[in-house]
């Protein structure tokens, strides 16, 4: 008789495409979100504002989405060697913050620097507002992503 309710370790593993495909999928998602945000609080909306961002975006998909996925692993080791004993939520729930804040302050700049560029004199206080506003954003989906959506992705990765 064949049985069909196959164990863990007899399904077949998640096939890299799919991995790929689900990773990029959120931080796109992730990205475009944030430096819409920003963009917005670069220029308003005008009629540039859809070409910047959208050059935003792209200029955030090849430099900020691959160091997001360096620091998220980096930030996911460092958080379980310092505190073994705390939670998978709690460690979860840190490296949510860190990453937010890392994420928001590199995507501002990237923003920023594609909106303004980096000799404007109100460079600063550009790239400063923009991360102030995107902050909440970025917390509140970083926040439900560490906690929800990581752990099934982690999973998904090593399979």
């Amino acid at each position: 008789m064949h049985d069909t309710n196959l164990s863990n370790s007899q399904q077949s593993p998640t096939p890299l495409w799919l991995k790929v495909l689900l990773v990029t999928s959120l931080m796109s998602t992730i990205a475009g979100t944030l430096t819409g945000v920003m963009t917005y609080m670069n220029l308003g909306f005008s009629e540039l504002f859809f070409s910047q961002w959208l050059s935003s975006f792209l200029f955030a998909a090849t430099t900020a989405m691959p160091a997001g996925f360096v620091f998220m692993t980096l930030f996911t080791k460092l958080i379980k060697y310092l505190t073994p004993n705390l939670k998978a939520v709690m460690q979860n729930l840190i490296v949510g913050l860190l990453m937010a804040i890392t994420m928001e302050a590199l995507l501002a700049f990237i923003t920023t620097t594609n909106n303004l560029g980096l000799s404007n004199s109100a460079f600063f206080t550009t790239w400063f507002d923009a991360f102030i506003v995107a902050l909440p954003v970025g917390l509140v989906i970083m926040l439900v992503v560490s906690n929800t959506v990581k752990p099934k992705i982690e999973r998904i990765l090593t399979s």
